[in-house]
């Protein structure tokens, strides 16, 4: 699906300087949002109930804990977007114990959250819950129907009562954007032209941005905090402007490298679940290296 060469020409044929086009682009991604719809759609995946695993795989689970299966997607009916790399075909499955993985988070380590590809062409049948011992409760199952949807980041997002505000959230590059941008405001409302959205529920969102939930850090800036702490480790007398200077880069840097690989509610109260993955590995295909973010909603 191509949606940065119509924004580019749209844009252009609009008056706004190419310069400033592009360097717009840069922040503009699209997420592929997924839920419940008519009968009407493509089915892209499931929501819930039980999930199609390999013959000879066991249901996933975490130091003896089965963890409660959210979903799976069918890769190859998923729509194809401009710089998100993900499986042409195959099938991804996720699974979150939100409640564990939110304890595990909080402690500093990754835990009780898998993500599992099988490739195309994989003899999979569908798998009953485990036996015996504390049992996950299933989530709901329906058919779920995917739409492509834009994203920005803090500071550029439309109908953004306050921008100032949402500046003090920005990373780096965008707050360095807006200053040196004429045409936000225009650039902001030819998205929202080409691609008008309703403000609907989705079951699970994959690309775009991770965004803030409850009070708690997002996952870019919990990973800058733990690379400072480490580099405190053996440059205790850091001073605090250059702590704080650096911080803010590394943040600005792990949202180019990361994205979200999956963002979704869960059926436990308040609980979210995130999973971020690095471009690179996206496209690599490299699963394990996904991470996993959950956050608390109060």
């Amino acid at each position: 699906m191509e949606v940065y060469g119509p924004f580019r020409r749209e844009a252009m044929e609009r008056g706004i300087p190419a310069d400033q086009v592009d360097r717009f682009a840069e922040q503009l991604r699209f997420a592929i949002w997924v839920g419940g719809g008519d009968g009407g759609e493509d089915v892209v995946g499931q929501s819930g109930g039980l999930p199609r695993l390999p013959v000879d795989a066991e249901w996933p689970s975490e130091r003896g804990i089965p963890l409660p299966f959210v979903a799976s997607l069918d890769c190859a009916a998923l729509p194809k977007v401009e710089r998100l790399p993900l499986p042409v075909d195959g099938s991804l499955l996720f699974f979150l114990d939100p409640e564990n993985a939110f304890d595990a988070c909080s402690r500093g380590y990754d835990a009780y959250a898998q993500v599992r590809y099988v490739p195309a062409g994989t003899e999979t049948a569908v798998r009953q819950l485990p036996s015996g011992g504390e049992l996950p409760q299933p989530y709901p199952e329906y058919r779920l129907y995917a739409d492509v949807v834009p994203e920005l980041p803090p500071g550029l997002e439309p109908d953004d009562e306050d921008r100032d505000d949402s500046l003090m959230f920005a990373s780096d590059a965008v707050q360095q954007l807006v200053g040196e941008l004429t045409y936000t405001d225009e650039l902001i409302a030819l998205v929202q032209d080409l691609w008008p959205t309703e403000n609907g529920l989705a079951s699970l969102r994959i690309g775009g941005y991770t965004k803030r939930i409850g009070g708690s850090y997002s996952p870019e800036e919990q990973m800058a905090r733990a690379s400072l702490r480490a580099r405190l480790e053996t440059e205790p007398d850091l001073a605090r402007p250059e702590r704080m200077r650096w911080r803010r880069e590394e943040e600005s840097r792990l949202i180019r490298e990361w994205v979200p690989l999956a963002q979704f509610p869960t059926e436990f109260f308040c609980h979210f679940g995130r999973f971020l993955i690095r471009f690179d590995d996206l496209a690599a295909g490299r699963f394990d290296q996904m991470r996993s973010f959950p956050a608390f909603t109060e």
